[in-house]
C-alpha cells in the first residue's frame, strides 16, 4: 500500500494536467480510496432508499459501504431511524440479514437488546454501576425529503436545508412522497467509483454504446446536453431553439422549467434541469408512450424530463409517469455498486396501471451496457501502459468534476 504524507499528496494533486484524465493511482490505490471515502462519501448527504421499502413498523434494511453498516428502520412512532449496526457491548453486528422486520434489535453475540428507536432495552448480568441509558446504539444522521431517505456519516454534517435548497423544486415537482418502489436492482461493477461516475457524467459514448438511450433522447440533445447542461462544450443551435420553444409551452401549462448548476466552487456538487425528450416521446420507454399513470404536480404530460444530481453519488431521472433513481456506492478501490430504483405513483398497480418491463427497459439495458464499459475501462487503466488521456469537448463535465474533486481533496489535507 502506498504511504502518503500531506506534502506528497499535494504534489500529486498539483501534477494533474488540465484537460486530461487523472493519473492511474487515483483509480486503483487503496489509500487514496480510503481518503476518498472519508472526504466525500462519508461527508455528503446521500439518498439510500425510499420510505416505501419499509412500510410497516419494524421493517428495516441495511446500507453498507466500507466498514460501515447502517440499520434503516421504521419505528413505532412511524419515524424512520438510522443506527450504526454495531453493538455497544463488544462491537458485533446486530442485524445480520440485509432486510427484514424486527420488533426488537437483539445482538446475536451476547443478547444485548435495543428498541427500534435505538435505546437499549436490556444488557444481561452487567455490574450495578452500569448505566444503560448511556449505551444506546449510535445514531447516523438521517433526513427524509419527498420520500427519499438521506443519510450522512459525518459527526458534523452540512445543514440539510442548505444542501437540498437549489434542487428542491425539481424534486418536489414529481411528488416522490406519494410514490412507491416498482422495481429495484443492483449492478455490481468492477470499477473505481470515479471511473464509474465519469461514465455516467458524459454522453460522448452514448451514440456508439447506447441505442436505447438514443432512441429516447435525440442526437442534438446528446451533442449539447447529453449527461446534463454542463456536460458538453458543444453548442447545438437546433436543440437550443427546441428547448426555448418547449420551455414556453411548458410554462403555459404551469410546469417548472429551468437549469441549476454550481456556478462557482462549492463544497457541494449539485445540478438540476428540465429538458424535452425527443419529438413525440412522452416517456423513457421503448415506444415513447407513457408506462404508468401521471405522477407529481403536472396538469398534463409535457414530454419533459427532469434530471437532478443532489450529490456526486446520486441521480434522479424523472419523466411525468415514473422516476429512476441512481445511488453509486463505493465498495472497494476497484468495486462500485450501482443501485437503481424505479418509482411510480403509490396507488398504481403493476399489470393494470403500469408495464414494468416497458418502464425499466431503457435504464436497465443502458446500465448493463455501462457496467461492461466501466469494467473494460478499469482493466485498461490498471495496465502499466495507461497514461492520462485528453478529454473531448463532450466531456466538459469530467473536467469540472475532476477539478472539484481535487480542490476538495486539497481542503481536507
Amino acid at each position: 500500500m502506498t504511504t502518503f504524507t500531506s506534502q506528497n499528496l499535494k504534489e500529486l494533486i498539483k501534477n494533474q494536467k488540465t484537460g486530461y484524465t487523472l493519473d492511474q493511482i487515483f483509480y486503483n490505490d487503496p489509500k487514496i480510496y480510503e481518503i476518498d471515502l472519508n472526504t466525500f462519501f462519508f461527508n455528503h448527504w446521500i439518498f439510500i432508499g425510499h420510505i416505501s421499502r419499509i412500510p410497516n413498523i419494524g421493517d428495516y434494511f441495511l446500507f453498507e459501504t466500507g466498514n460501515e453498516s447502517i440499520i434503516v428502520i421504521r419505528g413505532k412512532d412511524d419515524e424512520i431511524y438510522a443506527h450504526h449496526n454495531v453493538c455497544r457491548h463488544r462491537g458485533s453486528r446486530v442485524c445480520l440479514e440485509k432486510e427484514g422486520n424486527k420488533k426488537l434489535l437483539v445482538c446475536p453475540y451476547h443478547a444485548w437488546s435495543y428498541n427500534i428507536d435505538g435505546t437499549i432495552k436490556s444488557a444481561r448480568l452487567m455490574p450495578d454501576e452500569f448505566k444503560p441509558e448511556e449505551w444506546s446504539l449510535n445514531k447516523c444522521n438521517l433526513k427524509v425529503f419527498e420520500g427519499l431517505i438521506f443519510i450522512n456519516f459525518s459527526d458534523q454534517p452540512d445543514d440539510f436545508d442548505e444542501f437540498i435548497e437549489p434542487t428542491k423544486p425539481f424534486i418536489e415537482l414529481h411528488d416522490l412522497n406519494n410514490a412507491k418502489i416498482a422495481h429495484r436492482a443492483i449492478y455490481p461493477t468492477f470499477g473505481n467509483w470515479k471511473l464509474t461516475l465519469d461514465n455516467f457524467h458524459e454522453c460522448y459514448h452514448c451514440q456508439p454504446s447506447h441505442p436505447e438511450y438514443c432512441s429516447v433522447h435525440d442526437a442534438q440533445y446528446i451533442l449539447s446536453f447529453g449527461a446534463g447542461s454542463q456536460s458538453s462544450a458543444v453548442e447545438s443551435q437546433e436543440f437550443n431553439e427546441r428547448l426555448k420553444k418547449w420551455n414556453e409551452q411548458v410554462k403555459k401549462l404551469g410546469h417548472l422549467t429551468g437549469v441549476y448548476y454550481e456556478e462557482k466552487f462549492s463544497k457541494f456538487s449539485r445540478s438540476a434541469e428540465r429538458t424535452p425528450l425527443s419529438d413525440g416521446k412522452l416517456s423513457e420507454t421503448k415506444d415513447g408512450k407513457p408506462a404508468a399513470p401521471i405522477m407529481g404536480k403536472f396538469n398534463e404530460r409535457d414530454g419533459g424530463y427532469t434530471s437532478v444530481g443532489p450529490s456526486p453519488f446520486n441521480s434522479l431521472l424523472m419523466c411525468n409517469d415514473f422516476a429512476t433513481t441512481f445511488t453509486f456506492i463505493p465498495k472497494g478501490p476497484l468495486h462500485t455498486d450501482v443501485e437503481l430504483m424505479w418509482l411510480v405513483h403509490k396507488d398504481a398497480i403493476e399489470g393494470k396501471d403500469y408495464n414494468l418491463e416497458n418502464m425499466i427497459w431503457m435504464w436497465d439495458k443502458t446500465t448493463i451496457a455501462d457496467k461492461k464499459i466501466i469494467e473494460d475501462n478499469q482493466k485498461g487503466v490498471l495496465s502499466k501502459k495507461y497514461q492520462p488521456g485528453p478529454l473531448s469537448d463532450m466531456e466538459k463535465s469530467l473536467e469540472s468534476f475532476k477539478n472539484w474533486y481535487l480542490k476538495r481533496l486539497l481542503q481536507e489535507i
